[in-house]
């Protein structure tokens, strides 16, 4: 069946569907659709008849800009659906950008990543936005077995692997041996929560309100996890909330790093409880290959540095930190007799 006559007529995707970011990976032709998960909608009374305006960058650039009639909506949340309608129509467009490369005769076969220990309704609810959104076959996988296949790790072996998925909505780790899940546990702390942490500093230390997309610029622009040598800094505006009227201030890499300590507190803390939680033989393991480390939160300066100096362990960030989950995915995608076993059922 992975090359069956059909299959010449398809094209098949694998996709990332992220809190923060939607990437597809077409099956021949690599990664080719990284976008926000951003949707602007036009309102109306009945949710069913609401307008879609825009999707992905183009709807992000909106967000806080928009008249009340529009809205910026964030279809997932903590890794999972809270907005099937929405979700579905994003799907939708973002599979056609992604299919633009050849008229399809037939609908593509779809594998998603979703988060381990995703409930039965969550799935059935990505399962039926990917059948709206236009596949004739959906397929699930954990996000934790597709990072750790994206990044190499020897996930069919006897010994054990450890990734951490440091995403926008979640934080998840796993150890995995045997073409299985171990043990894994997922923390709602992420990338968005840093953003919200930045927001919440810098009202409380200047009197200024700030939204999402600038605090995440800030964490992009000077966010480290351990000091740099390079005193980073930048200049944002907002609003002066004594006043009232725009004001600009500099905020420091140290103040980040203040900001969003509570949030890698957390995520060391999950690490923790999963090499607690680990059996001794594959601990072994651990302690010889280290962690591996994915996601687009993964990118924040010295994080690998920071984990390792509170696990004692190897911290290895992974080559495209952002794309390995889709890129492991197309590897199930490319060898679906193969790797049949490893997607859920």
């Amino acid at each position: 069946m992975g090359s069956s006559f059909l299959d010449l007529f398809s094209n098949d995707l694998a996709i990332d569907l992220g809190t923060s970011n939607t990437l597809i990976y077409v099956k021949g032709k690599g990664v080719v659709c990284n976008e926000p998960s951003v949707v602007a909608v036009q309102d109306a009374e009945d949710r069913r008849r609401r307008r879609i305006v825009a999707v992905g960058i183009e709807a992000k650039n909106m967000l806080g800009r928009t008249p009340d009639s529009i809205s910026a909506v964030r279809p997932l949340r903590d890794g999972v659906i809270t907005d099937f309608d929405v979700a579905e129509e994003m799907l939708r467009q973002f599979i056609k950008k992604a299919n633009t490369r050849r008229p399809s005769f037939l609908k593509p076969r779809i594998i998603v990543c979703v988060p381990h220990g995703i409930t039965e309704v969550e799935k059935r609810a990505v399962r039926e936005s990917a059948e709206s959104a236009g596949a004739r076959e959906v397929h699930l996988i954990e996000e934790p077995m597709a990072a750790a296949l994206g990044a190499k790790l020897p996930i069919t072996e006897a010994c054990g692997s450890m990734v951490l998925n440091v995403g926008g909505g979640t934080s998840e780790v796993a150890v995995i041996s045997l073409k299985g899940i171990v043990f894994s546990q997922s923390v709602r702390v992420a990338g968005d929560k840093m953003d919200d942490a930045i927001v919440n500093y810098v009202r409380r230390r200047y009197n200024l309100l700030i939204g999402d997309r600038t605090a995440e610029q800030i964490k992009i622009a000077v966010g480290s996890a351990l000091p740099t040598t390079e005193n980073l800094a930048i200049e944002i505006r907002g609003r002066d909330l004594i006043h009232g009227v725009p004001r600009a201030v500099t905020v420091q890499e140290a103040e980040v790093r203040e900001a969003i300590q509570e949030s890698l507190h957390q995520i060391v803390e999950l690490v923790r409880t999963a090499l607690e939680k680990t059996p001794p033989e594959l601990s072994g393991d651990i302690v010889e290959r280290g962690i591996t480390l994915t996601g687009g939160g993964a990118l924040l300066r010295r994080f690998d540095d920071y984990l390792s100096k509170k696990t004692g362990l190897r911290v290895i960030l992974a080559d495209d930190p952002i794309s390995t989950v889709v890129m492991g995915s197309g590897l199930v995608l490319d060898q679906l007799d193969a790797l049949r076993d490893i997607m859920m059922h």
